[in-house]
This record gives structure tokens, sequence and C-alpha cells, in this order.
């Protein structure tokens, strides 16, 4: 909170144990220019203090966990989850047309960005047969597109999601993102939505190319993908029931939350 470690140490002359999570790199810098005067507060150099006083860490990938082990041998691998209770396709009376969509904030829109090129080409390929969606960002607009960013709020969150007929999470194949926990594709997948992810970090162990998802490196892959997506109701259908299994028995709430608590309980009871 404060940038420093003052209140972690205190719990910790009191002996008091401490549990870090993270799922992020968050000992790398990446400010946006929008957080520019929150900076302070972040102080990613701290990051590996927390790891090192912690009695338990937990990482949401391997990536973040091979950083952790560095200051900490206490650290256990639970991926990120849904709540699958919650993240329930609902049917949303629309026009024919199919919607691509993409989900995140004003921080990470510049992910969004990479994949225009390529949406400007779907396109001009199939007109207004299709058409593009942005939540998180309002502020956010496309002409070209036809975008208009929609506010993320809590109420209509679901409502906004279940548009989506085919979900898209690109990403720069760099440090920060290997450490992204596929939070976004994930809330796709529980939805049903069929989507397509950069190959990057855990993305290559969530999705089984063609079978529960698609991964795309190129623009060509990315463009051939979406398509074969939009042309066929029967392949976005059986992609999307095979994405919320996937979630469903990896990935959800439900599946982690006993080997979350045992590791709990056996640091409270001395185990480690």
């Amino acid at each position: 909170m404060t940038g420093s470690t003052f209140f972690e140490r205190a719990l910790q002359k009191k002996k008091i144990k401490i549990v870090f999570d993270f799922d992020d790199a968050i000992w790398l810098p990446n400010i946006s220019d929008n957080n520019k005067k929150y900076e302070w507060l972040k102080n990613s150099s701290k990051t590996s203090e927390l790891i090192s006083i912690s009695d338990m860490v937990f990482a949401g990938n391997s990536f973040l966990a091979d950083y952790a082990l560095q200051y900490n041998k206490n650290v256990q691998t639970i991926p990120t989850t849904i709540d699958t209770d919650y993240h329930k396709k609902k049917i949303i009376k629309k026009d024919s047309r199919i919607c691509i969509g993409w989900t995140g904030s004003h921080t990470t829109i510049q992910h969004f960005e990479q994949a225009v090129p390529f949406l400007k080409k779907l396109k001009l390929a199939f007109n207004d047969s299709i058409y593009f969606k942005v939540i998180g960002d309002p502020q956010y607009s496309n002409e070209a597109l036809g975008i208009q960013g929609t506010k993320w709020t809590l109420d209509d969150e679901i409502e906004q999601l279940s548009e989506i007929d085919i979900g898209i999470m690109p990403l720069p194949n760099d440090e920060w993102a290997k450490g992204k926990c596929g939070l976004k594709g994930l809330q796709y997948m529980a939805l049903e939505i069929p989507c397509i992810m950069s190959p990057v970090g855990v993305n290559t162990e969530i999705i089984t190319d063609g079978v529960n998802g698609f991964l795309a490196n190129s623009e060509e892959e990315w463009i051939s993908k979406i398509a074969m997506l939009i042309r066929d109701s029967e392949l976005r259908t059986k992609i999307g029931a095979a994405a919320r299994k996937t979630v469903e028995e990896k990935y959800s709430v439900a599946s982690q939350k006993e080997k979350y608590l045992k590791k709990l309980l056996d640091l409270n009871n001395n185990q480690y």
C-alpha cells in the first residue's frame, strides 16, 4: 500500500504468518501513462522483499513461481480461478451479426491495439456480417472498426461479455505478458465463448489449439482462425463447450479450493 514493507515487517515481528499471493509479474516496472501519479504506491522493487519475508507464496503460474523461488522455498503454484457459478452465459437478444470482442481496461487497451490491423482486414472481408466490441475503456474509439468502448460495471459484466461470439486475447511476447495468468481468456471460456489467444506464457497451457480454443501468432493465423469461427456456428458451439469444461476441471474456484485450503491449513499447523 505504501510502497514499502513497513507493515508487513511489523506483522512478521509479531510472528503473524504472512501469505503472499500474486498473479502478475509485478516485479517488473509497468506503469501506464494513466497511472503515473500512483507509481510510488506500486514500487515494483519491493516484490522480492515481500516474497522473502512471507511464510508462504502462491503463484498463479510457473513463470511467477520460478521468480518467487529465488527468494522463498515455500512457493505453491495454483492457477488463477474463475467462479463458474457466476460466469454463466446469458442469452442476449441481438442481431444476426457476429461479435468479435475484447475485455480489459484503459491500461491494457494497448494489447487490443495489436489486433487492429488484422481486424480491419476481417472487416473488409466480412463487411456488415461482423462487428467489434471493447469492454473496459469507455474512452477508446476506432472509427474504422465502428468501435466505441463500453464502460465495465459489475452489474452488467456478464451481459456485456455474453454479447461476444468470438473473444480475442492478443499479447506481446515479453516478460510482463509471460507473467499473465490468462484471466481474460478464462472469462471467455467460462461463458462458452470460443477464444483466440496469443501463444504467450500460460496461454499455451490453457489452450489446446483447435480443441478448446485457438492460439495465433502471426497476422495470417489470427485472420484464418477468426474467419473459420465466423463462418462456422457449429464450431463456435463445440469449442465453447470444450472451453467451459476446461475451466470447470482445471481453472474454477471449485476445482482448486480444496488444494488452496489444504495449503493454508498445513501452514497454520506448522507443517512447512
